[in-house]
């Protein structure tokens, strides 16, 4: 082998001992960085004629497991889909209070019927029927509040797929700008590691909401689907279309064209199809919420309402009013119809009859609704009745609840109770799902940088660097010899 030959041999190989020295320190420089894929220098012969001459850098290669990444990414969509259920179960729970809160439907129930009681026990007594009266208003109250809590968070559900879908267009678009430059990295023989990374974490951004597919052509460029196949990316970014409302109402529905459903490049999805689109990510939990959990909650709760109105104005329990007026407890002031269920918790209100505040007086309670003079202080008939009809029991019509019956504070129960165990549901479901994913990102990460290794091939460089740096040095040190014996 000749002098020059030789030189050239060493050469390359300090070119690519220096190429790996900058893709490891790469490596341990981003061994904390979020998506980041672990580079490896690809390294070939040189060969020149039939010989050998050396090294060459072939590439650098980012590697990726893509089938851990896939679980993990699915991992993610079922935990945030879990996560956003659960919240919405515990805010609910939340809103209905348990028995020991203060303000809570079950302690308002209670202090009710309290009040009622005292009031039957001295029907003389003003102070226990306005006790009695502006504890009914509460209760009232309390429903309302139930009620318009569940519609604020439909609300904010719709107001969060709106921000979604943004978020989901917006990083689709980009992904398919970068196919377009890794194509070109690629073709030009450029490094296209980086672009991949920024693509990844594009990604990540549509993973929780959308459980995904991912795949990579030979280009490098990467194609996207949802689990039930619809292409996010392929060749061209999927556009979804969503549009939001400005107020929520319990009447408000996709089915009724009041609430927008989602569309992909103008087509209808099918959200409660078989299978659903775009089912098992936050998205699809953020649909529930508006157009099922919350629907559900709000039926609940309107069941209540309506069970409780019906109660106090049953036939023959106040004969002081015509035959179907409104009781206690009115609809907006109208008598509460089964046709005009949804929606009625939010518009529950008090007899204005008793209601000091509306012009009425509280002796109407004891004397009836309709009575026009007050009547004997003493007589506690009408009052008695009104206790003995909370009591009753009798089965619930709607609402989804059993056919049992029951009165009215063992309705009120089994409305907490079904809250609360779809609560503990979702929380256990959460539960497990953040277990699965945990794992999965501890199986990730193990598979990504890893710095003691990393530092052992900096030392093998050193070495393959030094001892290239050695045969430069001798063939430097020949070359100075025959040109001393030219001399």
């Amino acid at each position: 082998m000749s002098i020059s030959s030789t030189l050239s041999n060493a050469l390359s190989g300090l070119t690519v001992a220096g190429r790996s020295a900058d893709v490891v320190s790469s490596n341990i420089a981003n061994a904390m960085t979020e998506g980041y894929g672990v580079r490896r220098l690809e390294i070939a012969s040189r060969v020149t004629g039939n010989a050998g001459s050396g090294a060459q850098i072939g590439g650098i290669l980012r590697t990726e497991d893509m089938v851990l990444l896939g679980q993990r990414r699915l991992a993610d969509a079922e935990l945030s889909a879990l996560g956003t259920e659960a919240g919405f179960m515990t805010r609910l729970e939340t809103l209905i209070g348990t028995p020991d809160q203060s303000g809570s439907l079950s302690a308002r129930l209670a202090d009710f019927e309290a009040t009622l009681t005292a009031a039957a026990n001295s029907p003389h007594s003003q102070a226990h029927l306005s006790a009695a009266v502006e504890a009914a208003a509460a209760l009232a109250g309390q429903i309302n509040t139930i009620s318009d809590g569940i519609q604020a968070e439909r609300l904010q559900a719709d107001t969060a797929i709106a921000r979604a879908v943004d978020t989901i267009n917006g990083a689709l678009g980009q992904i398919a700008d970068l196919n377009t430059r890794i194509r070109a990295a690629q073709d030009g023989g450029g490094e296209a590691a980086s672009l991949i990374d920024a693509q990844n974490a594009l990604v990540e951004e549509i993973a929780p909401f959308i459980p995904l597919q991912a795949r990579r052509d030979s280009s490098g460029a990467l194609y996207l689907y949802s689990q039930d196949g619809e292409a996010l990316v392929d060749g061209q970014a999927a556009q979804l279309g969503f549009t939001p409302v400005a107020v929520m109402a319990p009447d408000m529905t996709r089915a009724d064209g009041t609430l927008s459903g989602l569309t992909i490049n103008g087509r209808n999805l099918r959200l409660d199809g078989t299978p659903p689109a775009l089912a098992g990510g936050e998205l699809a939990a953020l649909f529930a919420v508006r157009d099922a959990w919350g629907t559900d909650a709000q039926a609940r709760i309107d069941a209540v309402a309506r069970d409780l109105a019906e109660r106090l104005q049953a036939p023959g329990l106040d004969t002081t009013l015509p035959s179907g007026a409104a009781g206690l407890f009115t609809d907006a002031g109208a008598p509460v119809t089964a046709a005009a269920e949804i929606g009625l918790a939010g518009r529950l209100r008090l007899n204005a009859a008793v209601d000091p505040d509306q012009g009425g007086v509280v002796w109407r309670l004891r004397d009836g609704l309709g009575a026009a003079t007050e009547g004997a202080i003493g007589n506690a008939t009408f009052l008695t009745a009104q206790l003995d009809a909370l009591s009753e029991l009798r089965p619930t019509a709607s609402g989804g609840f059993s056919g049992a019956a029951r009165s009215l504070s063992g309705l009120v129960s089994d409305h907490l109770s079904l809250a609360g165990l779809a609560r503990q549901t979702a929380e256990t479901n959460e539960s497990h799902a953040s277990a699965r994913q945990s794992a999965l990102k501890q199986a990730e990460l193990a598979a990504g940088v890893d710095t003691d290794a990393e530092m052992q091939r900096l030392l093998q460089i050193e070495q393959v660097f030094a001892a290239n740096a050695r045969v430069v040095q001798t063939a430097e040190a020949m070359l100075d010899e025959l040109m001393r014996i030219g001399a």
